[in-house]
């Protein structure tokens, strides 16, 4: 388990640190587009992807830190 959570904080803090990077570059989403609708653009695409590593990295923290599995 802590393994596994452990390679999940990586790729969620790698991915996030990577698509922030890429959303710097990329333009903006104009006002009012809902989720889906942002989906069309490039900006809307990496800061979902942002979202998407974060919780991915959450979710490898909190797998770090239960106990092992027996």
């Amino acid at each position: 388990m802590r393994n596994f959570g452990t390679l999940m904080l990586v790729i969620g803090v790698a991915g996030f640190l990577y698509c922030s990077q890429r959303l710097s570059k990329a333009g903006t989403v104009p006002e009012g587009k809902s989720i889906s609708e942002s989906l069309e653009y490039d900006a809307g695409r990496w800061e979902v992807g942002r979202y998407v590593c974060g919780a991915l990295g959450v979710f490898g923290l909190i797998m770090t830190m239960m106990p092992k599995a027996r």
